[in-house]
């Protein structure tokens, strides 16, 4: 299985990126192709109980490289990532990983 993980860093205004993450950004997200499972993670605190470095994740699975790859070139894909710019104020960091 392949992840794409996304992490989202502290937006300069939380409740607004709430509101517009799961109205309006989730919907655009749950539309890309090949995504066999959303986890999605608020971020609480550090082991040591520190501020962290991101605000949220979020991990989108599929079945290969070429299955993430086919999501992010697609119509909704590209919809989705441009949709960061409007409430992803902290920025985000996109990882793709393979499990073991």
């Amino acid at each position: 299985m392949v992840k794409m993980i996304l992490l989202y860093g502290h937006p300069d205004d939380p409740a607004a990126f709430e509101d517009y993450y799961h109205h309006t950004h989730l919907p655009i997200a749950r539309k890309g192709p090949n995504v066999r499972l959303f986890e999605l993670s608020k971020v609480l605190k550090t082991p040591d109980g520190g501020e962290p470095p991101y605000y949220r994740t979020a991990e989108l699975w599929f079945d290969s490289v070429d299955d993430a790859d086919a999501c992010v070139r697609s119509n909704e894909g590209q919809a989705w990532m441009a949709d960061w710019e409007n409430f992803a104020t902290g920025g985000v960091t996109v990882l793709v990983t393979e499990t073991d």
